[in-house]
């Protein structure tokens, strides 16, 4: 049984960067720092790389967890910095925020860059806007206006 999303995963060329960005920045709480060394058999199996070497973070924000991964060996190819989310893959994970207008401004002035500013959608419940984080990274910010809007709020109440 599949109890729900535990994690996403991210490779990043500056661990210490990112994990300084998303601590100080994003507010997330840092839970666990380590890796491991090349010649881990085990860990080559489950990551499907011969020879790998990472460095590796764990970070808890809200109800989830991000993980960094910085790549020692083999050294891991920069992404297109403006790859379109339209591309097959990972697109974006959201952040959910509770006033929308203050958090673009701030990590505006913290390192990310945005599409646009948060637009208003008629008659929608929710605001948002995709953004970059320091990595190229595509993060959507988006507060819910109307809480029976809330997919994660009414699955809760069907549940419970």
């Amino acid at each position: 049984m599949i109890r729900g999303i535990h994690h996403v995963a991210i490779s990043t060329p500056n661990l210490a960067r990112i994990v300084a960005f998303y601590r100080d920045i994003i507010g997330a709480e840092v839970v666990y720092e380590g890796g491991w060394q090349q010649g881990s058999e085990v860990i080559d199996s489950i990551v499907g790389l011969k020879d790998s070497h990472a460095k590796q973070a764990m970070l808890k924000v809200g109800n989830a967890y991000l993980e960094f991964f910085e790549y020692v060996n083999p050294p891991g190819k920069p992404i297109d910095p403006e790859y379109g989310v339209n591309n097959h893959g990972y697109t974006h994970f959201c952040l959910d925020v509770q006033d929308i207008d203050q958090e673009y401004e701030r990590l505006s002035q913290n390192g990310m860059t945005f599409n646009c500013p948060p637009p208003n959608f008629a008659g929608s419940p929710i605001r948002a806007t995709y953004g970059r984080d320091p990595d190229g990274n595509v993060v959507e910010i988006q507060q819910i206006m109307d809480p029976a809007h809330d997919f994660a709020l009414e699955q809760t109440k069907t549940t419970c």
